[in-house]
């Protein structure tokens, strides 16, 4: 299998052999020929062996050597392709798995040689993507073709030439997300009805994500990361430049519209069935009930709300994404998907008191306890309802940073470092029990300050096993907690002397500290279950987007043009109608406006309500904007116009 080595070896793009082979002459159609005649004749012998040499061959032609331009090439790619595909098609018994395996790989390096067209590339993707489950040779096939397009994808930017190859269409990434949310709900229901020790192979083989996952993975990473992270070329400001990339942005947000409303969608589905399930398991008699819920959280993050949501949710948050479109597009799945996680993180959490309850207490009363119905489970809650109550948010910051010196420090080592934790009033250092230096003089002094001209606080040094000093500088190394007031505090050792013949390393092992901004030691390494952190990272983003939606469009350069007009008094107590073609123009009133007379110019001015409602037909040709008297009168001092006098009629 020397040539299955070269082909792996040729696959890699920074060896040699990748740039030798691919400057080799292409190969002659009568070469191939002569392969599928020695295929053919292997195939009819039943040689295994010959088979998986030429399929090996097959790869490394069709990836390096064969370009078909010519009629007879094309006929000699057509009777490669039909020869591959019986061997894929041939029923298991008469075909190994290794076999089968490498026909894969042919396909997959040949991909472009025996299907040069998109429309034929699609419908070989369309035809292993909805028949893949019915059939072994099709479903490795979809695998293989998938994991390679998703390495592919992952090493090109959005808009190259390899870009449209590599990002398939809407319809066929319908048809992947439909399998991704199938193997989801699937293995979540494995967790209740597996035996226990199927659950338990199951738990040891997750988190790994299929073929259609990882592709899905990767188209989502391709448009996110190029999205959050695209720049306009700043040596080009041309005006055909700019326009270009204002298109690929906007291309680019349309490609996560679509993709992220389809897996909103598909993550609707999934934790819908994940409720069901976890009710089901809470209400089941199962004897390691326990363990398949807690091992339901570890299977969820093995599915697409595990792999594909988080990464989702954390970019929408980015502001080339906070726009009003992806708001207004998205809000309504997103609030389902509050609603689901928080209501199974809730669920989950209620059952977590019944675990410690069912060892003490008799089987019968805790198992009938721990039932919960459907519809009763929020009603019989002891505590207050909400996914978050009892839970503790960890604290990053409560993880403090550990300053230490290499182990055992070397002569003539210095270290010197300082830690700032902005806005803690005082810091608390704890040492570790290790911390030792040869004599009194080696030692660690600390300063509460960003230097060492700062205050000086302690110094340690020495050892108490019997080496070197024989002795402790001043106490000792502490053991208690150290305080040093203030944000800031410089740490500075210096080893002065060489290290004896006869010392171990132990007395010289130097010094570890933690430093934390609190006195209590919290742990924070377990972090929040993973339904909880997803739902509230949905929860931050739905508010996020409702305030997009609530702050409406941005405002326009017009509308900050005539800021000082919008803000005018006298067009604000104008009445204002919307025409059937959307032109809003000032009403007809066809009655007396009961305004006030006068204008507060210190107060915001708000009409009667039932001057706000449009009148009821046309009284006049043109519109007529009613002024009240008091505007009225002042108007015609300036223009010195007087109030027109009318008499009255005689009959």
């Amino acid at each position: 299998m020397c040539i299955h080595q070269l082909n792996l070896l040729a696959a890699s793009n920074n060896l040699p052999i990748t740039n030798f082979l691919g400057k080799q002459h292409p190969i002659e159609a009568h070469h191939l020929s002569s392969i599928c005649d020695i295929m053919e004749k292997a195939m009819v012998n039943g040689d295994t062996c010959i088979i998986r040499c030429i399929l090996v061959v097959f790869q490394v032609v069709f990836k390096f050597f064969f370009s078909p331009q010519t009629e007879r090439n094309r006929d000699i790619v057509r009777r490669s392709g039909l020869l591959l595909w019986q061997l894929l098609m041939a029923p298991r018994d008469q075909i190994c798995s290794e076999i089968q395996k490498e026909v894969c790989l042919a396909i997959s390096s040949g991909l472009n040689i025996l299907y040069p067209g998109e429309a034929e590339i699609n419908n070989l993707l369309k035809l292993v993507l909805t028949e893949g489950e019915r059939n072994s040779g099709l479903s490795q096939l979809r695998d293989v073709i998938l994991t390679n397009l998703a390495e592919q994808l992952q090493n090109n930017r959005f808009g190259s030439e390899d870009d449209d190859h590599y990002r398939l269409n809407d319809e066929l990434l319908h048809y992947i997300l439909k399998i991704v949310v199938r193997e989801s709900c699937v293995l979540i229901t494995k967790c209740q009805t597996v035996s226990k020790d199927d659950f338990q192979r199951l738990l040891s083989t997750v988190p790994a994500a299929s073929s259609c996952l990882r592709y899905l993975m990767a188209v989502q990473n391709h448009l996110l990361s190029n999205t959050i992270l695209i720049k306009p070329d700043e040596n080009d400001d041309s005006d055909s430049s700019l326009q270009g990339e204002t298109l690929k942005v906007q291309e680019l947000k349309t490609s996560i519209l679509s993709l992220a409303t389809q897996i909103l969608t598909g993550c609707d589905e999934v934790l819908e069935m994940l409720q069901q399930v976890t009710t089901a398991l809470i209400n089941s008699d199962i004897a390691d009930r326990e363990q398949r819920l807690k091992g339901l959280e570890q299977i969820t993050k093995a599915t697409m709300l595990g792999h594909l949501l988080p990464v989702l949710l954390t970019s929408l948050m980015h502001p080339n994404l906070q726009t009003l479109t992806m708001a207004d597009a998205l809000m309504p799945q997103l609030v389902q998907l509050v609603l689901y996680t928080s209501q199974t993180a809730l669920l989950l959490k209620t059952q977590s008191p019944v675990f410690s309850e069912l060892n003490s207490s008799p089987s019968g009363a805790s198992e009938q306890k721990g039932k919960i119905l459907p519809d009763e489970r929020m009603l019989e809650e002891k505590e207050e309802p909400g996914f978050l109550t009892g839970l503790k948010i960890p604290a990053p910051w409560a993880a403090g940073k550990t300053v230490e010196t290499v182990h055992p420090v070397r002569d003539n080592y210095k270290f010197k470092e300082t830690v700032h934790i902005p806005g803690a009033r005082c810091l608390y250092l704890r040492f570790d029990n290790r911390c030792s230096s040869q004599y009194d003089y080696d030692k660690l002094v600390i300063y509460a300050g960003p230097n060492t001209n700062s205050r000086k606080v302690a110094e340690y040094g020495g050892n108490t096993l019997g080496y070197g000093s024989r002795s402790v500088l001043g106490t000792g190394w502490p053991k208690d907690l150290v305080k040093v007031e203030g944000d800031t505090v410089t740490f500075s050792f210096e080893m002065r002397s060489g290290r004896e013949h006869n010392t171990p390393d132990k007395a010289m092992w130097g010094f570890a500290c933690t430093v934390r901004a609190q006195e209590s030691s919290e742990d924070v390494s377990g972090g929040l279950p993973f339904l909880v952190d997803l739902a509230l990272g949905l929860s931050v983003l739905a508010c996020s987007m409702l305030r997009i939606l609530y702050n409406g469009p941005e405002i326009t350069k017009d509308e900050e043009t005539c800021q000082e007009l919008l803000r005018s008094k006298l067009l604000q107590r104008c009445q204002w109608q919307v025409e059937a073609n959307g032109v809003i123009s000032p009403a007809l009133t066809p009655s007396p406006s009961p305004l006030p007379l006068t204008i507060d110019e210190d107060r915001e001015f708000t009409y009667p309500s039932d001057v706000l409602v449009p009148p009821v037909g046309h009284y006049f040709d043109l519109p007529r904007i009613r002024l009240p008297p008091g505007i009225m009168i002042k108007l015609r001092e300036i223009s010195g116009r007087a109030r027109p006098q009318f008499r009255p009629s005689i009959k």
